[in-house]
């Protein structure tokens, strides 16, 4: 396989209309963040939703799960560590950990499952359908597990 791929995690600053009357994230917005660090995640892989959809993938949401641990408030700054957990060339898993970027705190962990669908809405496996981007979650899921 590839050699192991590091990627800087996304960050987010938190917006004001992200928080509550006591200036604290409402937990709608951590399951937005978690597709903000989901799309850059994949861009930087190599395929991003754009161009998965050119080539006839679709990838929908099946679940969000989110563990929330420690609050974050307006104008702290937030890192999404964004990884594959797991993968078998039709669905995939992937997890997110929210951590502070001040003090290193986990602020919140998640995964999204997802599966892949061609445009008439039947499941597709991408070890047959795109065996590049089946690549890319295989070295993906390789990456995190030596992690």
């Amino acid at each position: 396989m590839n050699q192991k791929k590091e990627w800087e995690p996304y960050e987010h600053k938190v917006q004001y209309y992200e928080t509550d009357q006591m200036g604290i994230v409402h937990h709608s917005n951590y399951i937005r963040w978690f597709e903000e660090a989901r799309t850059d995640y994949m861009e930087k892989m190599g395929m991003g939703y754009d161009q998965m959809e050119a080539r006839g993938i679709l990838s929908p949401v099946l679940s969000v799960e989110a563990d929330y641990h420690q609050m974050v408030r307006f104008g702290e700054t937030v890192t999404i560590e964004t990884f594959i957990k797991e993968y078998n060339g039709i669905r995939l898993t992937v997890g997110y950990e929210v951590i502070d970027q001040e003090n290193q705190r986990l602020c919140c962990r998640g995964t999204t499952k997802h599966c892949f669908l061609d445009r008439e809405g039947k499941f597709l496996s991408l070890k047959q359908a795109c065996i590049e981007y089946h690549q890319m979650f295989v070295q993906g899921l390789e990456d995190h597990k030596d992690k």
